[in-house]
């Protein structure tokens, strides 16, 4: 009987002590031991993650989604076609007429060959290659990212885009 109890005792200390446990128990009793938080993801993984979420809002035809990896200010740059866009609202104007436009198709698009270069905590360098997957046809660039952590996250404040 004894060891039955402390058994079992251990086995509810081990739950009580583990993050399901303790994520379980605290909405039904005051736990008194401290629960790790998850540690901050480095500047490169978030910045893969503003551009793996990029991606996934394109595919599924969200521009807006999309923009949201930008910086949302009149300050953004954006570069392509030998032209220069400034401003978020501007960027998105852009992509719309060439991307959903009457006739227009925005297709699959991937990112790839990814290089992020930290410059402090605040500002990265991302180059990569870009590729449009269409019906009729494929079309593949380089780009150039600066992205700065501000206080939304992590966000690209220019764009040099070449296809």
């Amino acid at each position: 009987m004894i060891r039955h109890v402390v058994a079992s005792s251990l086995v509810v200390l081990a739950f009580s002590t583990s993050d399901v446990g303790a994520h379980w128990l605290r909405g039904r009793q005051r736990c008194c031991c401290p629960i790790a938080e998850a540690p901050a993801p480095s500047p490169e993984d978030a910045i893969h993650g503003v551009l793996n979420g990029q991606a996934a809002a394109w595919n599924r035809g969200d521009l807006e989604g999309f923009m949201a990896g930008y910086w949302h200010s009149d300050n953004l740059t954006f570069m392509s076609g030998g032209t220069v866009t400034h401003g978020w609202q501007s960027t998105l104007d852009r992509y719309r007429a060439r991307y959903q436009g009457q006739g227009r198709e925005m297709g699959v698009l991937t990112f790839s060959d990814i290089e992020v270069q930290v410059f402090d905590g605040d500002n990265a360098m991302v180059r990569g290659r870009w590729t449009l997957v269409k019906s009729k046809e494929t079309i593949t660039g380089l780009f150039t990212l600066i992205f700065r952590r501000l206080p939304e996250g992590w966000r690209i404040v220019h764009d040099h885009t070449s296809a």
